[in-house]
């Protein structure tokens, strides 16, 4: 992936957030694109190595536009200002619980999990942590995880939602509205040979949060 090419692009997109502008520079975009759409196939053909639950995916299940909704909407710039890619099983509309990669001048990283679920998609997660709280602790707390994943992360409720008990050894962890993973890194750590390896391996240890959240998902009425 060039990303060079797709750091400038965007850098020089954050600068002049119009549309006059993007349409002259619509072959930079297309560009910039191509590279990053070619690098997003790689990485699903690799991760549905490991992860059975990613078959059938297209690099266009996967892929966010760029192009922002300002319908409802004065103020929103026309465009993004980033490339996203997330992975998942049944693509990135399916609400599933997957891995992300977000491309984006000064703002690199590498996610997983589930952002923002629906609230009746939240309650199962809830109940799945409260009722197999051992497993997900073996998941968020395994020593390799938390090498890259310091912790869930993610806007909070203020009060442990209703239907679990208050005094629940981990009140706080029900509280999340989201259940995302996230390592942020570098430029220079992007420009490396082996960044392509680096993600995957941040994919793979991932896998367990990912499964767990879609059991939760799919495993109950």
């Amino acid at each position: 992936m060039n990303i060079k090419l797709i750091n400038s692009f965007l850098n020089d997109l954050n600068i002049n957030n119009n549309r006059e502008w993007f349409n002259q520079n619509k072959f930079r975009y297309d560009e910039a694109k191509s590279e990053f759409e070619t690098f997003a196939n790689i990485l699903i053909t690799e991760v549905s190595k490991f992860d059975n639950e990613i078959k059938n995916i297209s690099t266009k299940d996967c892929l966010f536009r760029i192009y922002n909704d300002t319908r409802f909407s004065k103020n929103k710039p026309p465009y993004k200002t980033n490339f996203g890619v997330h992975i998942s099983k049944n693509g990135k509309n399916s609400g599933n619980s997957g891995y992300y990669l977000h491309i984006e001048p000064n703002n690199f990283f590498i996610g997983g999990g589930i952002y923002m679920p629906a609230n009746d998609k939240l309650k199962l997660i809830r109940q799945e942590i409260y009722y197999n709280l051992d497993e997900f602790n073996s998941i968020v707390f395994n020593k390799n995880f938390k090498k890259y994943f310091k912790e869930i992360v993610g806007e909070k409720l203020k009060k442990i939602p209703k239907g679990f008990p208050e005094d629940f050894i981990s009140s706080e962890i029900l509280k999340y509205k989201s259940y995302i993973a996230i390592h942020n890194i570098s430029l220079e750590k992007i420009l490396l040979t082996d960044f392509k390896d680096f993600i995957l391996e941040l994919f793979e240890t991932m896998m367990p949060l990912n499964h767990f959240i879609n059991r939760a998902l799919y495993n109950r009425d």
